[in-house]
């Protein structure tokens, strides 16, 4: 008998109803946005508090039960399958507002609460939460993949915005890391140690993250490129000119046309930067202005204005439906996603590589990226069921990462190692790797937290 079925009847003392064996639920849980096969858990269980969750890892601890922490299921690497069954803990039923503290710029969230339900929710503060990853994320699971987004050139990703954590630890014992404080020297750093464990250490129960003010002024564009160059020269010269751009998202002619189709938009099929600055009236101006300049002078044109709430709205929508715009290019297909950062000073030759081999690949393969900070991502659209397009779709993926890590960069400046990357850590991290096992297996000693998940075995 398997520690699941022993640990299910004792869960179910517990949360009653809450936990079901449903097969659809199973398979729902066992699967995130990208190519990954699925990988059920045994059982599903909402949670609805830190005690409940404690004692339900507790028990798991007991029966040797493995436990996968599930969010909003928006992942792309894997991060969520049952790879040696168990059980599924859904938080999403914790979606409390815990404690605003406007004047501190701070708010305490279970982690089932979802960036687009705590900014309405902070709409009458002046505040919002800034990390965008396009999907409506839970902060938990933002806070587990150490996301970033659209917005982290100007405000960080979730590694700078996380200021405490209320943590489950395998064994059930609730640890709290970090506090309100801006800053603290006081022992080691445990809460960013968390963020970006992917579930492999602990299930976070509670997510204190900063705030930041609403702007007084925010202006978007479009600027079509007559090529790839020109348009990451452009992305290069503004950050190393100091300008304090919120975003700046580089899209190339495959994804244009995508984005065209789907969203109905009649943009150039061009490579295009999206941009939007935010700060005073004068001080949006000024960046406007030096940024079209920059444009100007790499061969920019045809800058396109968003100035209106719902013009602006309608413009990163549509870039937040990348995805789903460029599975509509081809029907029936898969995503396989994958991303790359690279500092940069080296995004243009990166990109310029990178874009050869697609072109040379009979695979559509859109490409579009949070280049402000030397990150982007193609989306590989594959057919699961063709193993020569997935192992083409592997080839090219292993091409990129290696290219970005021999340029100093990383494996994923975003979508998080799950199982899609473990493959290349000990290519990026070296003998650093074992030190991250000495404290995966001093913290989950049985292997039971997401297991199979982010370290290579």
């Amino acid at each position: 008998m398997s520690g699941a079925a022993v640990a299910i009847p004792r869960i179910r003392e517990i949360v009653g109803e809450r936990i079901t064996q449903s097969m659809a639920v199973r398979q729902h849980h066992g699967v995130d946005t990208s190519w990954h096969p699925p990988h059920p858990p045994e059982a599903v269980i909402f949670a609805h508090s830190t005690e409940e969750v404690s004692r339900i890892v507790r028990i798991c601890d007991e029966t040797e039960t493995p436990v996968i922490a599930y969010g909003a299921g928006s992942s792309v690497e894997g991060h969520v399958g049952a790879l040696n069954g168990g059980i599924c803990i859904d938080i999403s039923e914790m979606n409390r507002i815990v404690a605003v503290h406007a004047e501190d710029m701070d708010v305490t969230v279970e982690p089932g609460v979802t960036r687009k339900q705590l900014n309405t929710y902070l709409r009458d503060t002046g505040l919002f939460f800034p990390i965008d990853p396009g999907a409506d994320a839970s902060i938990g699971g933002m806070a587990a993949t150490r996301a970033s987004g659209t917005n982290a050139v100007r405000y960080g990703t979730m590694r700078e915005n996380v200021l405490a954590l209320t943590v489950v630890l395998p064994n059930g014992d609730v640890i709290h890391t970090g506090g309100r404080a801006r800053k603290s020297s006081a022992g080691y750093d445990l809460t960013r140690l968390f963020v970006g464990s992917a579930g492999t250490l602990g299930i976070f129960t509670e997510v204190t993250v900063r705030l930041h003010g609403i702007p007084e002024a925010v202006s978007s564009a479009t600027c079509a490129f007559a090529t790839v160059e020109g348009a990451v020269d452009t992305v290069i010269q503004t950050i190393q000119s100091g300008i304090p751009i919120a975003r700046i998202e580089f899209l190339d002619d495959v994804q244009m046309d995508a984005l065209n189709r789907y969203s109905k938009f009649n943009y150039p099929l061009l490579p295009t930067l999206f941009l939007e600055f935010h700060g005073t009236k004068a001080g949006v101006a000024e960046q406007a202005e030096m940024v079209q300049a920059i444009a100007g002078e790499n061969g920019g044109e045809n800058f396109a204005w968003a100035t209106e709430a719902e013009e602006r709205t309608r413009l990163w929508q549509a870039r937040h439906d990348a995805l789903w715009a460029d599975l509509a290019l081809r029907p029936g297909s898969q995503a396989f996603p994958t991303d790359v950062c690279v500092p940069i000073s080296r995004l243009a030759e990166c990109i310029r590589e990178t874009r050869k081999d697609l072109s040379a690949s009979s695979l559509i393969a859109p490409m579009v990226g949070h280049v402000g900070d030397g990150n982007f991502h193609v989306v590989m659209l594959v057919d699961r069921d063709r193993p020569e397009e997935i192992e083409e779709a592997r080839r090219l993926n292993d091409r990129m990462v290696m290219r970005a890590l021999a340029m100093g960069g990383t494996c994923t400046g975003e979508t998080g190692v799950g199982i899609g990357k473990k493959k290349f850590i000990r290519a990026e991290h070296g003998a650093a790797v074992d030190t991250m096992w000495l404290i995966k297996r001093a913290i989950d000693p049985k292997n039971l937290m997401n297991p199979g998940k982010v370290l290579p075995e």
